[in-house]
């Protein structure tokens, strides 16, 4: 009986719904993108609506909470417009990121250590809501403890600097801060999540140094994958519906 704990992967759907914005109408649905996810095993689904709604709209939050089947991991700013619709929708998790208005990703976790203490009032709010909480950190021991005095269910390490850094000495190192503030999270009752830019490379390696990792949340390099993986499978169904049979691999002709 294999008794290792189960890594859930939560699929993050705003590259979805990017593509979809940047030619209008519904496609790529991120309602079928979600079913196709979970249709595949994952055992969530994250967005990040963002007040300039550029990839998630309110819409999409509204219509994967109708239809999921699996954990729903919304996350963002804790602004009055995010926190109403979250309180609205009822997720499973709420991670609370630091994210100023306009920036492009994710690129910093919390300051915990000082001007933090609004954020109690938020967890609370959430927690009223039976949502569990998440805050998203560094790989900082001092942060750690915190984020329970301030009353979160979890953290949510920022692995950006381990990806970039993956593969070289400054890489092993920065695994090794995130080895122990997982460490000091699980002595402090706190469960561990982890995401940015964490990709098929770079994950084996983390998920065997963070111990007791509970949740991944994966979007660009998983949604990046995916079209690599079905790219040949959606050119033949096109091939397919067209009548046409495949081109040789040979190369062309130059002209004389």
């Amino acid at each position: 009986m294999d008794n290792r704990r189960v890594v859930k992967l939560s699929v993050n759907l705003n590259k979805i719904a990017i593509l979809r914005n940047s030619r209008g109408g519904e496609l790529p649905s991120v309602v079928k993108a979600a079913r196709t996810a979970i249709a595949a095993g994952c055992h969530g689904i994250t967005v990040h609506p963002r007040p300039d709604a550029r990839h998630i709209r309110r819409g999409d939050v509204l219509d994967l909470a109708d239809m999921l089947t699996v954990e729903f991991n919304i996350e963002g700013y804790p602004g009055p417009e995010f926190l109403d619709l979250v309180c609205q929708v009822r997720p499973t998790q709420c991670t609370l990121v630091p994210d100023p208005p306009g920036v492009l990703t994710s690129n910093a976790g919390w300051n915990l250590v000082s001007g933090s203490d609004w954020l109690a009032d938020v967890l609370k709010r959430l927690r009223d809501h039976g949502i569990r909480t998440s805050l998203f950190v560094e790989a900082d021991v001092a942060q750690v403890p915190r984020a329970r005095t301030l009353g979160a269910d979890r953290i949510e390490l920022f692995t950006g600097p381990y990806a970039h850094t993956f593969g070289t000495e400054e890489g092993g190192r920065i695994l090794e801060l995130h080895r122990a503030a997982g460490k000091v999270a699980r002595e402090e009752g706190l469960g561990v999540n982890a995401g940015h830019d964490l990709n098929l490379d770079n994950i084996p390696a983390y998920v065997k140094a963070v111990r007791g990792l509970a949740e991944v949340s994966i979007g660009h390099a998983l949604i990046s994958d995916a079209l690599y993986v079905g790219l040949t499978r959606a050119v033949k169904a096109y091939l397919k519906a067209l009548g046409s049979k495949p081109a040789s691999n040979s190369p062309p002709r130059r002209k004389q």
